[in-house]
């Protein structure tokens, strides 16, 4: 079995930071993209940041200039720091990644339980 865990997450007012994390363990063969969703009271759950096993990112505008994902793949981590934070970034945050358990294993997503992250104004 998969497990994502994140950590990290928290209050913080406006205009600070935040650096989430998220490791992946158990059967594991390779990691293919990996990201970061949130999801707001009464909201979908939103693509904020994503990064191929490459390094290729791609970030929603919302964070552009903000926000930056990276990984360890000798961790299985994915990173997400967060600078200059906003009241509207408030949102549950979950980690995602697309992976193969086996070398003859289909590609399979997996999510984290997620972590809250509050900004006050």
């Amino acid at each position: 079995q998969v497990q994502l865990v994140e950590s990290g997450g928290g209050l913080v007012q406006a205009g600070g930071s935040l650096r989430l994390s998220c490791a992946a363990s158990g059967t594991i063969f390779n990691i293919n993209g990996m990201s970061w969703y949130r999801q707001a009271p009464g909201n979908q759950r939103d693509m904020v940041a994503t990064i191929s096993s490459g390094g290729s990112t791609n970030y929603a505008d919302s964070v552009k200039g903000r926000f930056t994902i990276s990984r360890d793949n000798g961790k299985n981590t994915v990173y997400l720091q967060m600078n200059s934070l906003k009241p509207e970034d408030t949102a549950v945050y979950y980690c995602y990644a697309n992976l193969k358990m086996r070398a003859w294993s289909a590609n399979q997503a997996y999510w984290g339980q997620g972590t809250q992250v509050t900004v006050s104004s």
